[in-house]
């Protein structure tokens, strides 16, 4: 399925923030793109506050429109808070926690990994980076792949696990997802609130 390839600075800039990673453009210009990027005066109605917040969990996650809506879809059938298990649907996504473990440095790569055929689920090679793990699941790299150069160094590079969801060896390259982590865990700053609110207009 097609993803967004355009210009990924200029969308932290949108956002005021390194939704794609470390941003030296964001450093270098903390502002929004554009000939009113600097306007102190920008009103935002509340359409587009909200309209922003599903944007920026749309490009955080490499989602697009059709697939979120379907999993905001998801989240809504499902018993509890809508806004709390789309976040956890989001970050069980396959590609996110190969992000998370460390085995890519950005969701981009982690993705690639995914598709290439490097990734394996409880032994099995799954190809798919929407691919929804379960507690339990073991994700670890393809024997064959262990020697790839850019899974290492993300690897080496990695700090040791932040995430109380996620259990990894790094000696083995193989990890654990341990349950659905709970929302105050997740690091992004998204307001889920607006987008379910957006959603139910």
């Amino acid at each position: 399925m097609a993803r967004y390839t355009g210009p990924k600075q200029k969308k932290a800039r949108r956002f005021k923030e390194p939704i794609f990673g470390a941003s030296k453009a964001l450093e270098r210009k903390p502002y929004g793109p554009g000939q009113h990027g600097r306007s102190r005066f920008q009103k935002k109605s509340e359409y587009a506050v909200q309209l922003e917040q599903k944007q920026k969990a749309k490009y955080t996650y490499g989602l697009l429109e059709r697939q979120f809506r379907n999993l905001f879809e998801k989240a809504s059938s499902k018993e509890g808070v809508t806004g709390e298990n789309l976040m956890k649907f989001l970050e069980a996504r396959l590609d996110n926690t190969v992000f998370r473990l460390g085995y890519a440095r950005t969701r981009r790569q982690a993705r690639q990994l995914v598709t290439h055929k490097h990734i394996v689920v409880n032994g099995i090679v799954v190809n798919i980076p929407s691919y929804t793990l379960r507690a339990g699941d073991i994700i670890s790299i393809r024997p064959k792949s262990k020697n790839v150069a850019l899974i290492n160094e993300s690897l080496q590079a990695a700090p040791k696990s932040r995430y109380n969801w996620l259990e990894i060896d790094k000696k083995s390259m193989s990890g654990r997802f341990l349950s659905y982590p709970e929302i105050d865990d997740i690091p992004e700053n998204i307001n889920v609130q607006l987008i379910v609110e957006l959603y139910s207009k």
